[in-house]
């Protein structure tokens, strides 16, 4: 029996063929490109206005509430206020119908350039002292900006030149959340008030089609009813629990970059999760890394008066670097590849965590190359290759581009001289454009001891996510006093590679879960295939069948609840089992199995070695049955 016999239609209720307007009508439209604010001037003047819309509407329909800062976000924009009256969600439609009114007013968006004295005249006279303090923070020539003769407020624009520009069909406002002011939580509770705003009712339709879309793929929710991993208030905020299922889902990821690893000289080491103060002192996080470090461990207060204690790690370089400098090395033994599944701690604060996005204790793949400067290039690009190789195995290998992030010269939170940043830049540099790689450069996203070579991806919605990183670093080399021996005798300072192509272990596993749905590759899937006895009759083979499996590496199992078919094949959706096997009395009698996947439906019944043989092929390709 198969698993399209059970939800077949009746004879009487076949489908027909569709017609041609039908077929039409099926075809997916048109993809709708949606810019972001960043890479749009145009859309960066109609947020911006549209903002300021929503403020004095705001004001309007409260007139006590007091208008703080309110910037262009990627996807849209919001506004912060201090108001008496807390926002409903019902607010925000009277809000929005303000919004359209004061548009259709077509009021010009005027420019003015006052002194700070000024400036400061009127906000006293409209009794604002947000506006005070924002003011404190500008430099001259304020700019401030009006709706008509009714509404202003301190702005550096741009705008559009009059609100007519804006189309109320293309603009909502979204939520209501609270927000510190000046994003400290020891200063005022506001309320934030988020929007968004496009050029096409269109694209605001595709927007709210792909949020609603990012809801049902959210991999809180899919990790939760696929039992992928939990969160417990008695552990603590954005610390993961793994389950057997999200535990097997690490571990296969993890196997398959660790042989991925092994095949191109890299060597597997472990590190304590807990080193002294003055190692990370050595290295420079202690001084500019500090505020996202836990809290020292002491023994006693003089020790923490003296900064004498131990800390959780945040990284794991200064952990490999001590295992190179453990002795001397030779050139001979050189490009060095030391690799580890560490996992670090960050004190993120709470109202930045996410889910597995962005937690508190997470698993990086880190590995960390000690290579000579004649080496450098060829062992960057290498990486590059195996970054490359993994985003091809995982199906993202089609939606990435390259940041080249490099330091802001005017910034002073970078360690190391001018000569070796521009040698660790002018390497990357190299690298993107040999292979050809799309890329853009990020200034100021820099590590504080090296730039990198971020890969950005792009998923299903189109959002954009930092996965792998490659980075040069002459400066640690330089701190800890690294050397090897040259061929001539002399000592020398190794370049250091770091590089970790997942990232994070927790975070590609959250964009994973979305980008494919909870629909896993066969290869990652927690559960493999699934067998289903028609009967109590045919218990008995499907169990058998699953221990054989299992005993060739096969995620197997059998569902021997006693349901009936219906329900198991049902469950099996639910849990998204890639692959499901009926088994009825003509499947045991011919030692095959009735197949159904997620990726190709009805397979009909296939001989179980065949079965066994496909499974194994996509275990070892990385791919589906």
């Amino acid at each position: 029996m198969s698993v399209a016999e059970v939800n077949q239609p009746p004879e009487n209720q076949q489908s027909k063929a569709p017609s041609t307007a039908q077929q039409l009508a099926d075809q997916p439209p048109e993809k709708i490109q949606l810019p972001r604010t960043s890479e749009s001037e145009a859309l960066k003047k109609i947020r911006h206005t549209t903002s300021h819309v929503m403020a004095m509407a705001v004001q309007k329909l409260f007139p006590k509430a007091q208008v703080t800062i309110g910037p262009w976000i990627e996807d849209g924009f919001y506004y912060d206020f201090d108001s008496p009256e807390p926002f409903a969600e019902k607010d925000l439609k009277a809000i929005k119908k303000e919004m359209a009114k004061i548009i259709r007013k077509k009021l010009p968006v005027v420019r003015e350039e006052v002194s700070r004295a000024e400036a400061e005249q009127r906000i006293k006279a409209v009794n604002e002292p947000y506006k005070l303090e924002i003011l404190e923070g500008l430099e001259e020539p304020i700019t401030i900006y009006h709706l008509g003769e009714d509404w202003w407020d301190l702005c550096a624009g741009p705008h559009v030149d009059n609100t007519a520009e804006l189309n109320p069909e293309a603009i909502d406002l979204l939520s209501v959340a609270g927000a510190y002011w000046r994003g400290d939580e020891t200063k005022a509770q506001l309320q934030r008030i988020y929007g968004t705003a496009w050029e096409t009712p269109a694209q605001l339709a595709e927007y709210k089609r792909r949020k609603e879309e990012a809801l049902r793929r959210d991999h809180r929710k899919l990790g939760k009813e696929l039992g992928l991993f939990i969160f417990a208030d008695a552990v603590g905020p954005g610390l993961p629990l793994w389950t057997p299922k999200g535990t097997v889902l690490r571990s296969t990821l993890e196997d398959f970059l660790k042989q991925e690893q092994l095949k191109r000289g890299y060597q597997p080491v472990v590190t304590p999760h807990i080193a002294r103060v003055d190692l990370f002192k050595t290295s420079g996080h202690w001084q500019k890394y500090r505020e996202d470090l836990f809290p020292m461990m002491a023994e006693d207060d003089e020790a923490r008066s003296q900064e004498q204690g131990f800390v959780l790690k945040a990284m794991n370089c200064p952990f490999h670097i001590q295992i190179y400098k453990s002795e001397l090395r030779s050139y001979r033994e050189l490009p060095l590849r030391l690799a580890e599944f560490g996992t670090v701690y960050r004190y993120e604060q709470s109202g930045e965590l996410g889910g597995l996005t962005r937690v508190r204790g997470f698993t990086q793949d880190d590995a960390h190359l000690f290579v000579t400067p004649e080496q450098l290039d060829a062992e960057f690009l290498n990486v590059v290759d195996l970054i490359q190789s993994v985003f091809q195995a995982l199906q993202l290998g089609n939606a990435f581009r390259a940041r080249l992030s490099f330091r802001d010269p005017n910034s002073d939170k970078y360690i190391g001289s001018d000569e070796a940043w521009e040698k660790a830049q002018n390497a990357i540099r190299r690298a993107v454009e040999k292979i050809g790689m799309p890329h853009f450069e990020g200034i100021g996203e820099a590590a504080f001891y090296g730039p990198k070579l971020d890969f950005m991806f792009n998923d299903a919605l189109d959002r954009e996510w930092q996965l792998g990183t490659v980075q040069v670093d002459y400066n640690l080399p330089e701190r800890f006093e690294l050397e090897y021996v040259t061929d001539n005798g002399d000592r020398q300072r190794p370049v250091m590679i770091h590089r970790a192509p997942f990232g994070s272990l927790e975070r590609l596993i959250g964009i994973l879960i979305e980008e494919y749905a909870g629909d896993f590759p066969v290869w990652l899937a927690p559960t493999q295939i699934r067998l289903l006895p028609v009967g109590a009759e045919q218990v008995e083979f499907t169990q058998q069948i699953a221990a054989q499996m299992r005993a060739l590496g096969i995620r197997a199992e059998a569902d021997t609840s006693g349901e009936r078919l219906g329900k198991l094949i049902r469950n099996a959706e639910k849990e998204k089992i890639p692959v499901m096997a009926v088994v009825g009395a003509k499947e045991v009698e011919a030692n095959a199995l009735s197949i159904r996947t997620r990726a190709a439906g009805e397979l009909g019944a296939l001989p179980v070695a065949e079965v066994t043989q496909r499974l194994t092929t996509a275990n070892q390709s990385h791919g589906n049955f």
